[in-house]
C-alpha cells in the first residue's frame, strides 16, 4: 500500500469506530505529538493510545471526519479534516501530520 492508502484506510476505520483495524494501521511503536510545539500526546506501544481511541468511539456514536483535502508528498501525508459528532456534539477543524513508513504510520502530528 501507499502511504495514501495507508492514511486513507485508518481515516476509513476511524470513521467506522473500528478500533481494530484503526490500531493496526499504526506502527507499535508510533509517537502522536502536538504540532509546532513536539509535545508527544499518545504512544501506541502504550495502552493509553487503544484506550483513548476506545474511549472517543465509545463516547462518539455519530463520530465522522469529512476530509476537505490531503496533500501527499513522498512518505508525508497532511489531512486538512473537519470532524462532527465528536463526544457527542463537538465540531471541530482539524490538520493532522502523518509520517508513514512501507506498511503503516509512524508518526503523527496534530497542528495546535
Amino acid at each position: 500500500m501507499t502511504p495514501e492508502e495507508i492514511v486513507a484506510e485508518q481515516f476509513a476505520a476511524y470513521n467506522a469506530r473500528d478500533l481494530d483495524r484503526f490500531v493496526g494501521c499504526f506502527a507499535d511503536d508510533v509517537a502522536v505529538y502536538g504540532f509546532p510545539s513536539g509535545t508527544e500526546m499518545l504512544t501506541a506501544g502504550d495502552p493509553t493510545f487503544r484506550d483513548t481511541y476506545r474511549a472517543v468511539f465509545d463516547a462518539s456514536p455519530m463520530l465522522h471526519a469529512e476530509l476537505l483535502s490531503r496533500i501527499v508528498q513522498g512518505r508525508i501525508v497532511i489531512d486538512h479534516e473537519f470532524v462532527t459528532g465528536l463526544r457527542g456534539d463537538q465540531t471541530r477543524t482539524a490538520a493532522v501530520i502523518y509520517e508513514v513508513s512501507d506498511t503503516r504510520i509512524e508518526k503523527v502530528w496534530f497542528v495546535d
